[in-house]
């Protein structure tokens, strides 16, 4: 498998999943701007929507959308636990949070991201970000993980987005239980690995 990602980006979390997962894979950097792979590949012939996490399979198949792309590497990997069985109310929960990084806290950062991001959209988004943050806080303030007490391809995702608030003045540290849970998932194995091969450490 190769996962086509832009360090530090939301495909940090597939290369988080990947790492934990210890199937054999590769990745290659994307200039996100002129749409080239780092050997010089028309990256949108690759994903047409033009931006990472794509994953291409063995088989030459692309998977694209990072929540389902870590939802396969887990399924291929049960006995590591990096997702809950498909058939059963643990895995609808861990959907719901997936869909909730996605939508509330993912989407929540794009102003500040995006050159066209006015002065009031950011005020919103930051207000948004931190009634969500202070939401996923008081969740997981008794736990260890977001899903209870084993690493999940959810706490990849969280791990990632939530990274991103030391590059627009947000401080986690009104957060205890964010601060302490960056440090524990930052800490693990996986998750040191993808960093340095991104660069980020």
């Amino acid at each position: 498998m190769k996962l086509f990602y832009k360090a530090g980006a939301c495909s940090l979390a597939s290369h988080i999943v990947l790492q934990e997962s210890g199937l054999p894979f590769e990745i290659e950097a994307v200039d996100l701007k002129t749409k080239r792979t780092a050997s010089g590949a028309d990256f949108t012939a690759i994903n047409e929507k033009g931006y990472v996490p794509a994953l291409q399979l063995d088989s030459g198949e692309v998977l694209t959308e990072g929540p389902a792309i870590m939802q396969y590497i887990a399924d291929q990997v049960p006995a590591k636990h990096l997702a809950p069985l498909a058939d059963g109310m643990a895995r609808y929960r861990l959907q719901g949070w997936l869909t909730f990084i996605g939508t509330e806290l993912h989407k929540n950062f794009s102003p500040f991201f995006n050159p066209a991001g006015t002065s009031e959209w950011k005020a919103v988004a930051m207000g948004n970000l931190e009634r969500r943050l202070a939401y996923v806080a008081k969740h997981i303030d008794d736990k260890q993980y977001l899903v209870g007490d084993e690493f999940s391809i959810g706490d990849a995702y969280l791990f990632t987005v939530l990274g991103w608030a030391q590059h627009i003045d947000l401080d986690l540290g009104k957060w205890p239980a964010l601060t302490a849970y960056q440090a524990r998932v930052g800490a693990r194995a996986g998750v040191q690995a993808a960093m340095k091969a991104e660069g980020l450490i």
